[in-house]
Formats: structure tokens, C-alpha cells, sequence
């Protein structure tokens, strides 16, 4: 398969990332979760007033790999419907096909960003599936 957009759903600590970056034959992995790593020293640093503008970066980092014709996955929480449309709006504009892959926490796995847990019950809460 040429081009292809993976949207990988789930909430934090659920294994996005790990599926992702590890058996996933792809180009380029996108997360709005990256946009928080300081490039200086490497840590997390989740600021809530950055979220809006890193989830539209993603979103136009997602694009700038489309125009390239690449093999993309972005793996968000995605938890809302409406969280999928911009994405599955640039596949129908740059003629992608999209698979959808839904993550289950059914273990105890840690959140990789130390996502607290009243906030990982709250994803859990409002994750919609529409099948």
C-alpha cells in the first residue's frame, strides 16, 4: 500500500504510541502530544493553553506529509467523533484512504505522560465508537 492514513484512537496509557511507532509499516507518526517534548531537554511539559494550536499543528504536519504522498499515522486519543472529521477532511482532499484503529487499556499499563487517572477515567467516559 502506497499512501494511507492511520488514525489510532485510545485513551492515554492505552499503547498509541508503542502500536505506533513499533508495528506500524509507516512514513511518518504524528502526535499532538510531540509538540510538548522541550527540544531542549527532552521532558513532557503538558501546558493546557498549548493544546488547541499543537492539535492544529498536528493537524498541518499531517497535511505537509499528504502533499509528500506518505504513509501517516496520528496517534491522538481522538475520544470524540468530531475529534476524527479534520483528519478524515484532509484524506477526502488529498485522495487518502483511512484506517481507523482503536487502542483498549484492558491492562495497567502507565501512561507514558503521566496522564493522571481521574483525567484517563474522564477519556474513558466520553470515548465514542460509531461503527
Amino acid at each position: 500500500m502506497n499512501k494511507v492514513l492511520i488514525l489510532v484512537r485510545g485513551v492515554s496509557g492505552s499503547g498509541k504510541t508503542t502500536l505506533t511507532e513499533n508495528f506500524l509499516k509507516i512514513d511518518k507518526w504524528l502526535s499532538t502530544d510531540d509538540y510538548f517534548y522541550n527540544p531542549l531537554t527532552g521532558k513532557y511539559q503538558f501546558d493546557p493553553k498549548l493544546l488547541s494550536s499543537y492539535h492544529h499543528r498536528c493537524k498541518m504536519d499531517t497535511q505537509t506529509w499528504m502533499k509528500k504522498g506518505k504513509r501517516i499515522a496520528v496517534h491522538n486519543t481522538f475520544t470524540q467523533e468530531w475529534e476524527l472529521k479534520p483528519y478524515l477532511d484532509l484524506a477526502k482532499k488529498w485522495d487518502y484512504p483511512v484506517i481507523t484503529l482503536v487502542v483498549e487499556k484492558r491492562h495497567k499499563n502507565k501512561s507514558v505522560h503521566d496522564v493522571p487517572e481521574d483525567v484517563i477515567q474522564a477519556q474513558t467516559d466520553r470515548f465514542e465508537i460509531q461503527l
